[in-house]
């Protein structure tokens, strides 16, 4: 099937253009492209505000990013396939449905981070990092929109929704906290091999996820960074220092002390 007739074929499944202006990006360079079908009784142009409202919270981070359009399915996941289309398009599925809008926002806040690394099939056997990344930008979304949507939620009468989001994630914190008196350090150094061993142990990644979460918000700007988690090219697996080391240097000079400020949580020293 050549690029053109594949085009015709996405515009015919998500119908973009019989709903041009519901369906408009709130960032002109997200195409996210909503499948028609399996939502349940939910329009499909409500489920594009609200993910266009989580896709912001930190597409605002990428101000000279450019993306192939997102292909969104309803089920099937949450995964965001290493399969694209002819024209570089990404396949991500959800899975679920209704108005679960905190649970759409959790879905897609995760996969879209993954887009946002170049998540790709390396095995650098620190998957579990990225995986605990993409966790944390979840609960980062989640967060924000619970904000922003006191005053500008997709809908006018979505203002009182605003704490439900805020709530979704602060019990995933707090169920995944580790104690006061223990350190992030400490606590790796304890669980590097399961870490290591499988990069989808969620409830490992969401503990390395409530852990980084504040670094992230008190200084969001640095989510840019996440762009170079995937540039390193090893030849083999390697240890949680050099991938933070190669992380380090393939970012521009001015994420650099970011990452540093990364790996310290880690009990690791990066060499300048």
């Amino acid at each position: 099937m050549n690029s053109d007739v594949w085009r015709v074929v996405v515009l015919l499944l998500v119908s973009v253009v019989s709903l041009p202006a519901v369906l408009q990006a709130e960032h002109p360079d997200v195409d996210l492209l909503v499948v028609r079908d399996g939502w349940g009784d939910i329009q499909r142009a409500t489920v594009q505000k609200v993910l266009e409202s989580t896709a912001s919270e930190l597409w605002r981070y990428f101000p000279d990013r450019k993306l192939p359009p997102i292909i969104v399915k309803p089920k099937g996941g949450p995964i965001v396939l290493f399969k694209r289309g002819p024209e570089d398009e990404y396949f991500l599925h959800l899975d679920t449905g209704e108005t679960y809008w905190s649970q759409y926002a959790y879905q897609f806040g995760h996969e879209f981070c993954h887009i946002l690394c170049n998540y790709d099939a390396d095995d650098t056997g620190n998957d579990w990092f990225e995986e605990s990344i993409c966790e944390m930008a979840s609960l980062f979304v989640l967060r924000r929109m619970g904000e922003t949507w006191k005053t500008n939620p997709p809908f006018d009468h979505w203002k009182n929704f605003a704490p439900k989001l805020t709530n979704y994630a602060d019990r995933i914190i707090k169920q995944n906290s580790i104690d006061d008196s223990t350190t992030l350090a400490q606590w790796y150094g304890d669980h590097r091999g399961d870490l290591h061993g499988s990069s989808t142990k969620r409830e490992l990644n969401n503990i390395v996820a409530v852990a980084l979460l504040p670094l992230f918000e008190k200084s969001p700007e640095h989510w840019i960074s996440v762009m170079w988690l995937n540039n390193g090219q090893p030849k083999e697996p390697q240890r949680l220092k050099a991938y933070l080391a190669d992380w380090r240097q393939n970012c521009p000079e001015k994420n650099r002390p970011f990452v540093d400020e990364v790996a310290a949580l880690f009990g690791i020293t990066l060499e300048r």
